[in-house]
């Protein structure tokens, strides 16, 4: 089997430049034997900068480039001359990958705006040369500092899908059937669990040239937040998004127990994402006829806009997209 394109993980060593030392010259011409100090400042080691590229959408570029390491500045010189600084190192990365730090797991950083650049570690400055050190009372002095080190590291850089609406829902939930329908995005689709292995963006058309972003994220089962299944890899893509989806088959025996499981698994993976605005889709309503549809209504939950649709027969999509778009501008 292939392997996918679709990396949203990567752990790397970066290491910024060492600034350059200060230079210890002394002015000395043909007719000035005893020239004052005049060593000029080391140049600033590279830094390391992460930048935000809406070109790229997947961390596969620096999956095999382990360990990055910016140039070191040039040393200072004599006659005032500065060194050069040592030359940064950009790394593009998509929208939405937050840079942490291996060791502790603490945020660094993360970039939501295009072209929005930050620094990952920062190039040691140079050293002062000894033209800094004179005084009156110490009019030669032969010393100079030496450049600081750079800050080096091992980093993980994780990428979580900005979108505006996220789907959440069991495997064969019918969710990729629904992004293939309403969106222009063409993802995997097939009758057994797991069809999706990694996540897909699609654009919604609204009214009025409107549109929105649409996340197909693989399926949750109960226990993914504790590593079971594969939805634990997938499961911060959802804290991106401004809306979630829940998509429920009407296969499934009791429609709102199973909506309460995957909202508890959001609840022990963030609790954050519960303060979200929700909207439930209950799938594959042409399997089924409006008397049956009327009955399962009473059971739903109440406090959540619902509707019933199908992707194969288009029933509920425009209401679908009306709700969304609702839960969006809110």
């Amino acid at each position: 089997m292939a392997e996918s394109n679709f990396i949203d993980y990567v752990k790397i060593f970066c290491a910024s430049g060492h600034g350059g030392a200060g230079s210890t010259h002394l002015y000395r011409a043909k007719y000035v034997p005893k020239g004052g100090p005049d060593g000029g400042d080391g140049g600033r080691g590279g830094h390391i900068i992460l930048r935000a590229n809406p070109q790229f959408w997947t961390l596969i570029h620096l999956k095999y480039r382990k360990h990055v390491k910016a140039e070191d500045g040039g040393h200072g010189e004599g006659g005032l001359r500065t060194g050069k600084n040592g030359t940064d190192i950009i790394l593009d990365v998509p929208l939405g990958t937050v840079a942490k730090d291996a060791e502790t797991g603490e945020v660094i950083f993360d970039l939501t705006e295009p072209g929005e650049e930050k620094i990952l570690c920062k190039g040691g400055r140079g050293g002062l040369g000894n033209n800094n050190f004179k005084s009156a009372t110490n009019q030669t002095p032969r010393y100079a500092q030496p450049g600081e080190e750079g800050q080096e590291g091992w980093f993980i850089l994780e990428l979580k899908l900005l979108a505006d609406v996220g789907l959440v829902g069991f495997p064969n939930a019918g969710k990729s059937t629904l992004v293939s329908t309403i969106t222009a995005a063409k993802p995997k689709i097939a009758s057994y669990a797991f069809t999706t292995l990694e996540p897909s963006l699609g654009i919604v058309s609204y009214y009025d040239d409107k549109s929105f972003v649409i996340a197909d994220i693989p399926g949750i089962i109960e226990g993914a937040h504790e590593g079971k299944g594969i939805g634990i890899r997938f499961l911060r893509h959802i804290e991106r998004n401004s809306v979630l989806l829940f998509m429920v088959s009407v296969e499934e025996e009791d429609i709102a127990k199973a909506y309460e499981t995957l909202l508890g698994e959001l609840r022990e993976f963030n609790p954050e994402l519960l303060v979200k605005e929700r909207v439930l889709a209950i799938t594959k309503c042409d399997l089924i006829d409006k008397d049956i549809e009327k009955d399962l209504v009473k059971t739903l939950p109440k406090k959540i806009p619902h509707v019933f649709i199908s992707s194969a027969s288009g029933e509920g999509l425009a209401e679908l997209k009306d709700k969304l778009w609702k839960a969006l501008n809110k």
